[in-house]
Parts: C-alpha cells; structure tokens; sequence
C-alpha cells in the first residue's frame, strides 16, 4: 500500500469566510456524508497510544484495533493492548447496535474478568488517556441537531465547520461540539468537545492522513485537554480493510481471551 496524500496539519494562521444560505438541511446532509464515509465493512489495525503530560516521560502503549460494519446502525470494534506489562491484555468491546444504547466491556487481566461499563460512566476517561468511553463510540448523526457555521482555510486546506448539538442533553457527554470538515476526504481534521461554557474542554487534531486501500484513513491523531494540557496521540503503523473479520471477534468470549484475536492482527511492520 502507498501513501496517495500525508497531510501534515497544523491549527494556525487561519482565514474565515461565513457561509450565507446555508440551510439546517444542508447541514444535515453534510452530517450524514461524514458518517456516510467509505471505510470498508471491516478494519484492523496496529497503532500506538502515547500519553504526554507535562513533567513526564511520554508513555507509549502498543495496540490492535478492530471495526466491523454489521450493518448502517450496527457497528461494532475490538481495541487490544499488547504493551507495557502493566496494561498488557487490556481490552475494550463495543457494540453500538440501533434499537439500544451503545454497549461495552472492559476486560482487566489483573481482575481476570470481563465488567460492563454503565452508561453513567461514558464520560469516564479509557485507561487513563483523554478518551472517554463516549468517543469510542459510532454516534449515529441523527442524534444531533446540526447547523454549518462557516467556512474556514487551516493552512490552505478548506474545511466547513459543522455545529452539534444533542437532540437530548442527556444523551452525550459533551453539550456541543464542532466540527471542521474537510469535504474532499470527508474527514474532521479538528474537533472541539464542549461541556457547558463558551470554551471547549478539549480538541482532537488530525496530523495526517493517507489513502490505504482507497479508503482515506487518518493515520495519526492528537487529543488535547485544554484545561491540564494532557494530550494522548494516536498513530496508526499497519492497517488492513475487508478482512471478512468474524462476528465472533466481537464477542465478550474473545474480549476475554486475547489468543482468540492473535489470528486476526495484521502485522506489526508498516507496509509501504
């Protein structure tokens, strides 16, 4: 696999032009494009996870992730930590399925059981990162009322920015977040997470993006708490689409025993 595009993208010396015209329906249909996007019917992938905080060392944890498109509604994904030693076996299931709420299990080897997480906790933070459980979630668009704000140029690359808000305050962590749209690839390369307040609590930055398999695929990815200034980067090294991965990789049965997943990870070693 080549890389097509590597977009290194930086939030700086910006231009903003408003859109006039643009209709509560316009924004709808670009909402429903961006969770329209190609990204094949299933994809795994091996990454890391880097935590930095100010004072300390980055800690670098190594991962498999895993996504199966069951159908528009029903989406489900596999995340497996394979390092250090102390978050080794970690594993996180979710199931986001259309007639209920999205579900998920934690599997703690330390605790050697698998724990469902409580809806109540999906703004807790995963594994110590600046992820909530909400985020690892496939938020259907519909939920949200949407409205386009604008236009704006982020070094020379032209996005729309896309207002959120849940249809029901109690349905999502965050009270609003935007979105600007990069339309070509259809990809959110910054996003602001809102709890209350005119100030976001945190933001995640597209820092680059690449074609794998024809399908545009963000490669690298930094989440920022604004208030302490911890920030958690995702990097992607190897991924692989339409794999025909199993159902039953997505079970709490495989959650709970890695070795029943090792047949699926893809490898290691970056492939050009």
């Amino acid at each position: 696999m080549k890389f097509i595009s590597c977009l290194a993208l930086l939030v700086c010396t910006v231009t903003t032009s408003v859109v006039y015209g643009a209709s509560s329906n316009d924004a709808l249909q670009l909402a429903k494009q961006l969770y329209d996007r190609p990204d094949g019917k299933d994809r795994a992938s091996f990454g890391y996870m880097v935590l930095t905080e100010a004072g300390h060392k980055p800690r670098v944890r190594a991962l498999y992730s895993y996504g199966k498109d069951k159908s528009y509604y029903d989406i489900w994904s596999l995340i497996r930590f394979t390092s250090p030693k102390d978050i080794e076996g970690t594993g996180l299931l979710t199931r986001d399925e259309k007639n209920t709420d999205s579900q998920q299990w934690v599997f703690l080897p330390a605790l050697k059981r698998v724990r469902k997480i409580a809806s109540s906790r999906k703004g807790g933070r995963f594994v110590g990162s600046d992820l909530f459980y909400e985020d690892l979630q496939n938020r259907i668009y519909t939920k949200d009322n949407h409205k386009i704000l604008g236009k704006e140029v982020i070094n020379k690359l032209p996005t729309i920015i896309l207002e959120s808000i849940p249809k029901n305050a109690r349905d999502s962590v965050y009270s609003k977040r935007l979105s600007w749209i990069h339309r070509p690839s259809l990809t959110a390369l910054r996003i602001d997470y809102y709890q209350g307040g005119s100030q976001p609590i945190k933001r995640l930055i597209v820092n680059k993006l690449a074609k794998k398999q024809g399908y545009w695929t963000i490669m690298e990815s930094v989440v920022k708490d604004l208030k302490s200034g911890h920030s958690t980067m995702m990097r992607i090294k190897n991924i692989a689409y339409d794999q025909n991965l199993p159902d039953s990789l997505f079970t709490t049965q495989t959650l709970e025993d890695p070795a029943k997943e090792v047949a699926f990870r893809p490898s290691s070693i970056t492939k050009k």
